[in-house]
């Protein structure tokens, strides 16, 4: 017999077209995307919290990229124009968040740890009308999920990008391939400046020290790559560790995770 497609968890789906015209302080939405689907260039009134029940996303916005494993979330602020890229198949549920009611203050976007409680939060409100009564069960369960959002703790998955055409481009290219063996005297050769500029003008254009930038590079690299199934020797290899060891202690001062305990990689492992 043919293998029929697996069903969403989501009871119906709500246009995000239509978001906007629902007088609620918070709306959520499920939707199921392929892998490799693109979300052009668009944004929102209200902030939005997307979270990945599986699979694997990308947030770009002008400046920086994040990253978004399994059972972590974005938080995008209102009117932040950005582009979404699903790197593997994904359910998503998204919280769109009427700005007065926002539960976060940031100005750029944030990767979040997803937690129990939050999870199931996020999968419930899906199924409530979004046009919930006032002081019903429904309200409090929104408010509930609005607190909850603003205490999940921020991982370090965003990567600034330079606006500058030539370093920008350079950064494209490392965070392709990272390495924690690039130095910077490499890359001011290749821009034909001096590295104290090079530092410089990093600094300013990023808001990091290349170390710190390369450092998080690497980290946004290899979560990607647990998610994707691949072993920790060779991402420890493959980022220029001589020792994975290093590396795994690298990772865990920086996410609070071993590699193999990560959520990423124990999302794929239950796959």
């Amino acid at each position: 017999m043919p293998t029929l497609p697996k069903p969403s968890i989501f009871p119906a789906k709500l246009p995000v077209n239509q978001v906007d015209d629902i007088a609620r302080p918070v709306v959520v939405a499920g939707a199921d995307y392929p892998g490799g689907s693109l979300q052009a260039w668009h944004s929102h009134r209200r902030a939005q919290l997307l979270f990945g029940l599986g699979g694997l996303m990308q947030v770009v916005t002008q400046d920086g990229a994040w990253v978004v494993p399994p059972q972590h979330a974005v938080w995008i602020p209102s009117g932040r124009e950005h582009q979404s890229r699903m790197l593997l198949p994904v359910t998503t549920c998204s919280a769109f968040v009427e700005p007065e009611h926002a539960p976060r203050e940031a100005a750029t976007c944030q990767v979040l740890e997803v937690g129990p409680l939050l999870r199931e939060l996020l999968i419930e409100a899906t199924r409530i009308d979004p046009r919930y009564a006032p002081h019903s069960r429904e309200e409090y369960l929104m408010r509930l999920l609005l607190a909850e959002i603003g205490l999940a703790r921020e991982i370090p998955m965003h990567v600034p990008l330079p606006q500058d055409d030539r370093l920008g481009a350079l950064c494209r290219d490392f965070m392709m391939s990272p390495s924690i063996q690039s130095r910077p005297g490499q890359w001011a050769e290749r821009l034909h400046v001096s590295e104290r500029t090079f530092n410089r003008r990093f600094l300013v254009q990023t808001g990091m020290g290349f170390q710190q930038w390369r450092l998080r590079a690497c980290i946004v690299n290899a979560i990607s790559r647990l998610a994707l199934g691949h072993a920790v020797t060779v991402i420890a290899y493959d980022l220029g560790y001589e020792r994975p060891a290093a590396f795994s202690t690298m990772f865990r001062k920086m996410t609070g995770y071993v590699p193999s305990a990560h959520p990423a990689a124990q999302h794929h492992a239950r796959a």
